[in-house]
């Protein structure tokens, strides 16, 4: 007697992620794309030590309903890595090459997932053109003074007397000790996080050059602080729907940087998660449910 076969019931198609390449300003920039092209498009904007990668789980539980784009910045993920001194690293920059690779794919209205590197360099976006921002959603990603603190010191240092020797003192923010840090710390349940995580992240920070063009990030991240008042003159002005979901235990991004948002955006949904850093990691389950909902409602 044959077995008795089961039919498997799909009710919508399983979305398929391609992984491609354009070549912007002489750097091979790479990015992830999934969903229909004619459906609203959400870029996703990673954070520090990760790439696109950090998305890889979020993607395909969206891209049943929108157009979904995660690009990895010139010295990150799958993307090229000029060296830093023929390549300007900083956020400026990183917001010129994000923002053309947008022109390059023919997208003029998005919303945008910033997390960490990504809320400066999003932000910066929205003020070169702030007709094409329809939504905004923010998980662990600085506008305001109150989120930068105790992790910050060194940094702030390095920022007020650019030395080498203070560019040496933070130079651990590199080491895979660190990058397994953000990934566990304040962490809820760190069973649910893969291993797989920092060993991606350190063994793309290891490659020759990379400690340089991340030392050189740390350095001008200074340069966001004062674009602060912009960003935040620009959710008073245009307040883009706008959901914070935030991991509250996170060091880097702690708390306080959270609740400034509802000052100048107070029809902002704000959602206090119990984890750290990297969210998505944790809280996937939780997070999924919270997005497709507010976009539902705003797009």
């Amino acid at each position: 007697m044959k077995p008795m076969q089961t039919a498997v019931q799909i009710e919508q198609p399983i979305p398929v992620v391609h992984y491609r390449t354009v070549n912007i300003d002489s750097v091979d920039v790479f990015y992830r794309e999934a969903g229909p092209a004619g459906k609203p498009t959400l870029l996703l904007l990673h954070g520090f030590p990760t790439s696109s990668h950090m998305f890889r789980n979020l993607i395909p539980l969206l891209a049943d309903r929108y157009h979904v784009i995660a690009p990895d910045y010139p010295g990150f993920g799958q993307s090229a890595a000029p060296d830093h001194k023929a390549f300007a690293y900083t956020f400026a920059h990183l917001a010129d090459i994000v923002d053309k690779l947008t022109d390059a794919l023919g997208i003029t209205r998005y919303s945008m997932y910033v997390m960490d590197y990504g809320a400066p360099i999003g932000y910066r976006m929205a003020l070169k053109h702030p007709e094409r921002l329809q939504t905004l959603i923010v998980q662990n990603g600085n506008a305001y003074t109150e989120g930068l603190e105790t992790f910050w010191d060194p940094i702030k240092a390095y920022w007020a007397e650019d030395t080498p020797q203070r560019r040496e003192a933070i130079a651990n923010l590199v080491t895979l000790e660190i990058t397994k840090f953000q990934y566990t710390d304040g962490m809820s349940d760190v069973a649910r996080i893969s291993p797989d995580n920092w060993i991606v992240d350190q063994a793309l920070l290891d490659r020759p050059g990379n400690r340089e063009i991340q030392l050189d990030l740390f350095r001008d991240y200074g340069s966001n602080v004062p674009l602060y008042p912009d960003f935040q003159a620009f959710f008073r002005q245009y307040q883009p729907p706008t959901l914070i979901v935030w991991g509250k235990n996170d060091y880097i991004f702690p708390e306080p940087g959270a609740h400034p948002y509802l000052r100048d955006l107070p029809k902002a949904e704000l959602h206090l998660l119990d984890t750290g850093h990297f969210a998505l990691e944790d809280k996937l389950d939780e997070m999924v449910p919270l997005i497709r909902d507010f976009l539902g409602r705003n797009l």
